[in-house]
C-alpha cells in the first residue's frame, strides 16, 4: 500500500484522538465549575489533582522508574507549575467564563512561542494576541466587562503553563507519559493541601465522589493519555494547530454545559488569540504545543 493511499486515514485517527480529549478537558473543567458552590475553587482543584494522580499511576505506572536517576530539579520544577496552574485556573473560573479563561490561560505558550522569534511575521501573530487581549480589557464604562482579579488568575495559569512546558520538556525528555504522573503527585501535594484548608471534610462526603471521579476521568486521566497517542503521530505542526481550537471548544462547552454567553466582542478576541496561535504554528515558532494541562 502506498504511502498517499494511507495518509487520510492514519491521520484521521489521530486527529480524532485530539479532538476528543480537547472535549474531554473542557467538559471536566465544565464539570469541576459545578463543584465550585459545595467546595470551591480551590477544593475542586484538590478533588482533580488527587483522584487525578492516582488514575495516572495506575495508567503510566511510574514506580518501574529508576527514581534516583531522575532529574529532579526540573520534575519539581514541572509538578509545582502543574499545581499552581491548576489553582489559579480553577480560581478564575469563579468569576470570568472558561472559554475567555482559556484564551487569556493560552497567551503563556504563546508568548514562550514567540519570545526567542526574529522573524517579522511573528510579530503580527503577537500584535494579534495583545489585540485580542485588549478586547477582554474591563475598560471603564464597559457593558460586558471582566473581573480583573479573574483575568489575572486567567493570565498567571499561562505564565505557569509556560513554565510547564519549559520543565516538562526537559524533565519528560527520557521517560514520557510515566514523568506526567510524578509530575502530577507534585502537582497534588502544592494543590491539595489548599483545598483541604478551604473545604475540610466536605472534600470526603460519599456524595461528591461521582462527581469528582469524573472531573478526574475528563482532565486528567483520559485527555493525557488521548494527548500521547496522538502527538506521537502527528506532525508537530498540525498538532499545534489543532492545540490552537482549545479556546473555541472551551467557550463551546462553557455555551453549552454552563450556559455562560459571550459578547460579540469577546468572540472576536477568541478568534484574535485562536488565530495568533495558529499563525506562530505555521510560522514555525512554536515548534512544540505541550497539551493543554488546564
Amino acid at each position: 500500500m502506498s504511502t498517499s493511499s494511507r495518509a487520510p486515514s492514519s491521520v484521521l485517527f489521530p486527529v480524532l484522538l485530539l479532538l476528543a480529549s480537547m472535549l474531554s478537558i473542557q467538559g471536566g473543567a465544565s464539570l469541576a465549575k459545578g463543584l465550585f458552590p459545595l467546595v470551591g475553587a480551590t477544593g475542586a482543584t484538590a478533588l482533580r489533582l488527587g483522584l487525578g494522580t492516582l488514575l495516572l499511576w495506575c495508567v503510566f505506572r511510574p514506580w518501574t522508574l529508576r527514581w534516583r536517576a531522575l532529574p529532579w530539579p526540573m520534575l519539581l520544577g514541572y509538578g509545582i507549575s502543574l499545581g499552581a496552574m491548576n489553582t489559579v485556573f480553577y480560581i478564575s473560573l469563579q468569576t470570568i467564563p472558561l472559554g475567555l479563561a482559556v484564551a487569556l490561560e493560552f497567551t503563556g505558550p504563546l508568548a514562550l512561542a514567540l519570545l526567542g522569534s526574529r522573524r517579522w511575521l511573528d510579530l503580527v501573530w503577537a500584535v494579534l494576541a495583545i489585540a485580542g487581549l485588549l478586547l477582554l480589557v474591563p475598560w471603564p464604562g464597559k457593558d460586558t466587562a471582566l473581573d480583573p482579579v479573574g483575568m489575572g488568575c486567567a493570565l498567571a495559569a499561562g505564565v505557569c503553563w509556560a513554565l510547564y512546558i519549559v520543565f516538562g520538556q526537559k524533565a519528560g525528555a527520557d521517560h514520557g507519559p510515566r514523568m506526567v504522573a510524578l509530575g502530577a503527585s507534585i502537582a497534588a501535594l502544592v494543590a491539595v493541601p489548599w483545598g483541604v484548608a478551604h473545604a475540610g471534610a466536605t472534600l470526603l462526603e460519599p456524595a461528591l465522589l461521582p462527581v469528582a471521579l469524573g472531573v478526574a476521568v475528563l482532565s486528567m486521566a483520559l485527555p493525557y493519555s488521548l494527548e500521547m497517542v496522538a502527538m506521537t503521530r502527528l506532525p508537530t505542526r498540525t498538532f499545534g494547530m489543532l492545540m490552537s481550537l482549545e479556546p473555541a471548544v472551551a467557550a463551546l462547552c462553557g455555551w453549552l454545559l454552563l450556559h455562560e454567553r459571550l459578547s460579540g466582542l469577546q468572540w472576536l478576541a477568541i478568534g484574535a488569540v485562536i488565530v495568533a496561535s495558529a499563525g506562530s504554528t505555521l510560522s514555525g515558532a512554536a515548534q512544540v504545543m505541550s497539551p493543554t494541562p488546564d
